[in-house]
């Protein structure tokens, strides 16, 4: 399959489409074709590891994961085991950054990518692939700008 990766912490420069290993499904994950991804801040920072403290977590020298993209949109292809609450055709949405795989970057940027079943949310039939996946981290944002900053 093909996704964006970096290997290498930066500017936009170091970014390339590349053949990549399509994901397998682990216990309570499944795998989904992204039909849309946003892009945020959060994978801005990731890039370049600013803040550098970013570093520690994302990886010291280089990315311990390569292909960035949090938030994502598109069609369930494949039902890991445990999984009870999507079945294959499902069109989900969902912010792929606290998938815990090990260091920051999600992989939204490809044609495949595996997400645990928590993170996920069924797709509203009257918002398309675009619009869904630009909902997850920015409504996170703003509920955190309202409810903590603002007391709401």
């Amino acid at each position: 399959m093909k996704a964006v990766v970096y290997n290498k912490y930066g500017s936009p420069g170091n970014i390339r489409v590349e053949e990549v290993d399509r994901p397998v499904p682990k216990n309570g994950e499944v795998l989904i074709q992204v039909k849309a991804a946003s892009i945020n801040a959060y994978d801005w920072h990731l890039l370049r590891t600013k803040p550098f403290f970013t570093r520690f977590l994302a990886g010291l020298l280089k990315p311990k994961n390569s292909i960035l993209g949090a938030d994502i949109a598109g069609d369930v292809v494949l039902i890991g085991s445990g999984v009870t609450r999507f079945k294959q055709g499902d069109e989900v949405y969902g912010c792929l950054e606290s998938c815990g795989k090990g260091g920051l970057a999600a992989g939204g940027f490809a044609e495949y990518v595996c997400a645990k079943e928590s993170v996920l949310a069924p797709k509203p039939a009257a918002l398309s692939f675009e619009e869904t996946s630009a909902l997850p981290m920015a409504a996170i944002t703003a509920l955190q700008g309202l409810r903590d900053k603002g007391e709401l």
